[in-house]
């Protein structure tokens, strides 16, 4: 009987040891878990309802989605496809819906759908909760040890590693610093704060540098936070974790350009020339969010369209579409937490995702150098090199 060992109880953890029940149900698969119990990132991620993939539509280039790691997942997902995940959980018993954002959930809404379902597609695979792994090793009969147990194969997916992973320290790989991704950003401007709830589709953007998103932006009571803010950590994460998380933004509250804000705000002087800016806001802004910006803009609270002149005009463009606040720390994005980083891809073989150097070693999900965006993206990853990995060791 082959034996396999899985270290990480995660999400590509358990979809690997549950393709490997599905593929050699006369292998013997041990799943290590340091935790108490499996599963628990995936329980509560999308608030709890499990974004598990999407379907994609949204994305023009794969490198929109997945800021590292966009080469070998366009392999990988010609093996294991979102499609592929839609079908795999549906068969497991779990009716999917896709959401008009292109994210795809449970029918329930209810993250332990999913968790039951790689459990039960898990089952005859040997859970071993509470059971840190200290070391693997190579040995003299080709074998790998974990802890001193002999295995045919061993895969790595113990998600994101802040401080690397000293059980792979006898092994000589290429590790890629983790650093965070996909947080909120903290702002200590209190009549931005002030406005908390509110939701705007916006741009976000990075002066000086080339990061740049857009989408859905929330105002919080520490900050900003929405998918336009997740998407720009992921993009500049390194960035920003070298700047110590202090940096300039630049946020469009309209995501136009210039000229078309200047064009909107013409017409609407033309339309309304006796009627006070702060009563008429442009582009379906909310009324409070208007008036903050025509106070940061320098204009008086009972100007008039007719009154506004060039300057004032000018005022209004910038703020709209250029207005200024500094990045002034971090704020993790509820309990999920996305590194990017880790086993660098150039130690794996593309196809398998083994390791050239230690045959029968292989990694899947967070681990390696793989991160995307916030939408299903990450998830899909964990489903994608999950299934890759079982692929390669059921075939071999």
């Amino acid at each position: 009987m082959k034996r396999i060992a899985v270290i990480g109880a995660g999400a590509a953890g358990c979809f690997c040891a549950a393709e490997l029940q599905r593929l050699r149900p006369d292998f013997r698969v041990d799943v290590y878990e340091s935790g108490p119990k499996a599963l628990a990132k995936v329980a509560v991620t999308g608030g709890g309802r499990c974004n598990l993939t999407n379907s994609f539509e949204g994305i023009r280039s794969l490198a929109e989605a997945y800021p590292r790691g966009e080469r070998l997942m366009k392999r990988l997902l010609k093996q294991f496809s979102q499609e592929d995940a839609w079908r795999w959980f549906e068969s497991a018993g779990v009716p999917l819906v896709l959401q008009e954002d292109h994210c795809v959930f449970p029918q329930s809404q209810d993250a332990m759908d999913i968790v039951h379902a790689l459990l039960r597609r898990m089952e005859g695979a040997n859970l071993l909760l509470r059971t840190p792994v200290s070391s693997v090793m190579p040995g003299p009969t080709g074998h790998l040890f974990v802890d001193g147990e002999p295995y045919d194969a061993v895969v790595v997916t113990t998600g994101g590693a802040p401080k690397g992973l000293p059980m792979l320290d006898g092994l000589d790989l290429e590790w890629v610093p983790t650093v965070p991704s996909l947080f909120t950003f903290t702002i200590l401007d209190e009549g931005l704060r002030s406005l908390m709830g509110l939701v705007v589709d916006a741009s976000v953007a990075i002066p000086g540098t080339a990061f740049k998103a857009d989408g859905p932006l929330l105002i919080t009571d520490w900050g900003l936070s929405g998918p336009a803010v997740l998407k720009l950590s992921s993009y500049a994460a390194r960035h920003l974790h070298e700047a110590g998380y202090q940096a300039p933004l630049s946020v469009n509250w309209l995501a136009l350009n210039e000229a078309r804000a200047r064009e909107i705000l013409q017409e609407t002087a033309a339309e309304n020339p006796r009627k006070q800016v702060s009563n008429t806001p442009v582009a379906g802004l909310q009324g409070r969010l208007w008036n903050y910006l025509i106070a940061k803009a320098g204009l008086r609270s009972d100007i008039r369209w007719a009154e506004l002149g060039s300057k004032g005009l000018n005022r209004l463009v910038s703020t709209l579409t250029q207005d200024a606040y500094a990045i002034a720390g971090k704020t993790k994005f509820r309990e999920e937490f996305v590194t990017c980083g880790g086993v660098a891809l150039g130690n794996l073989d593309p196809a398998t995702l083994e390791s050239k150097r230690h045959p029968g070693l292989y990694f899947a999900g967070e681990v390696l150098d793989i991160d995307a965006i916030t939408g299903g993206f990450n998830l899909q990853a964990a489903w994608t090199t999950g299934a890759t990995v079982a692929r390669s060791i059921a075939a071999k």
